[in-house]
């Protein structure tokens, strides 16, 4: 055994993946193995059991009346996307193209909704056809809804999407607050409601969504608490009292160093005391946690190939098949300030410890190509695997797969 060789015991969990004879898993098999099950590198493996311990916990934890849906632009993955229909409480979509796959799973169109700040005529269309609920983020979109509502004769299900005058603190990505795009500014909203009631519309509720990959539970919480007194202070101008409203998501993943996990248990008893009072006085209104990337960030892995290594003055650069035009996010390119390295293994080497400093590069004629920078992993060859874990939202679907011409990779559900 030479000094490279096993200093670490084998099964040792890595981002909830544990390895086996030195290699990691997804879904019990090995990284080597499920690479030639796919027939190529890169590709996108997602673990459907992972996913499924995820909204366990969250049932165990939040209050058991608080509907779960997910946000299928986290990942719209069609077999991700069945399998969470079986085990969620609704679909969110955001695009006709993920309203089809929604659909094809067989969810009640009811339990299905739709936003977007630029639905086409022709995506409202199919929304009513279908029967699917409507967050209408215009007065403009409104009036659009209500006229193709009365050419198909079939009344449309909406809710008004929100832009409320709060925002979600310490959130990745603000979507509430000031100017957006997104929703009817709330002090505009009862005037909205004042034309509903004279439209053949059915008013189902409100939408409110203010930021996203928020890691305190503070922030989050006294969001919640705005969102559920907002709507009770529009519902005094509502044609009815909302059946439905989605106070939106935001809870966030740990993905750099420093980072700490959301404690599910402090958010369920801080949302169970604010359901009280909400409650008293709209004690027949559901209310929905719209969540993506919280269900399946951490279910995912991106598996790339080393197929060259080479020293530049010093620095140890890895070479992949895979890079930003599959993984945007992970090059900094999706939202990052600063660039921050994901956490990143040698899947085929896991049981090594000797450690080189590296740079792990795609294969994209662009400095924007890097997937980890100046990182200290087990010293990798050519052929070897390269994992990015964190991968289970905002990957392949984000990630401008037509760049430069390469192929895209495959996605699987294990």
């Amino acid at each position: 055994m030479t000094k490279m060789e096993k200093k670490k015991p084998e099964h040792v969990a890595t981002h909830g993946f544990p390895a086996k004879d030195g290699e990691l898993t997804v879904g019990g098999i090995k990284i080597s193995q499920l690479a030639d099950r796919v027939g190529s590198t890169p590709f996108y493996a997602y673990d459907r059991a992972l996913i499924s311990e995820r909204i366990a916990e969250m049932r165990k934890y939040l209050p058991p009346q608080v509907k779960l849906h997910f946000a299928m632009k986290a990942n719209p993955m069609p077999a991700v996307v069945h399998h969470m229909s079986h085990i969620v409480d609704g679909l969110d979509l955001a695009s006709a193209g993920e309203m089809a796959i929604a659909l094809d799973t067989g969810m009640d169109p009811a339990l299905i909704s739709f936003a977007g700040p630029g639905k086409t005529s022709q995506e409202l269309s199919q929304a009513i056809a279908a029967g699917v609920l409507i967050n209408m983020e215009s007065f403009a979109e409104m009036e659009n809804i209500a006229r193709i509502s009365k050419e198909q004769d079939i009344v449309a299900k909406v809710a008004i999407r929100v832009n409320p005058d709060f925002e979600l603190k310490s959130s990745g990505m603000k979507m509430g607050g000031g100017p957006q795009q997104f929703g009817v500014d709330s002090e505009e909203v009862p005037a909205m409601l004042k034309r509903v009631a004279k439209l053949d519309l059915d008013f189902i509720g409100f939408h409110i969504f203010s930021g996203s990959q928020n890691l305190n539970e503070s922030s989050l919480l006294e969001t919640q608490e705005k969102a559920l007194n907002l709507v009770l202070s529009l519902s005094k101008h509502a044609p009815n009292m909302p059946k439905k409203v989605n106070i939106g998501g935001g809870f966030g993943i740990p993905y750099f160093p420093g980072d700490k996990p959301l404690s599910l248990q402090i958010l369920g008893n801080g949302l169970s005391k604010l359901l009280q009072k909400f409650q008293n006085e709209l004690p027949d209104t559901e209310v929905v946690l719209e969540l993506g990337r919280y269900m399946v960030g951490e279910s995912g892995v991106y598996v790339t190939k080393v197929i060259d290594k080479k020293t530049s003055r010093g620095e140890v650069y890895l070479i992949t098949d895979g890079g930003m035009h599959h993984h945007l996010a992970a090059s900094g390119n999706f939202g990052q300030l600063i660039r921050k390295n994901y956490p990143v293994a040698i899947a085929n080497r896991m049981d090594i410890s000797e450690k080189e400093k590296v740079n792990i590069v795609g294969c994209l004629c662009t400095p924007l190509d890097r997937l980890g920078d100046k990182m200290n992993l087990p010293q990798a060859e050519i052929g070897d695997y390269v994992v990015l874990f964190q991968s289970g939202a905002y990957g392949l679907s984000a990630s401008p797969t037509a760049f430069l011409g390469h192929p895209a990779p495959y996605e699987v559900l294990v």
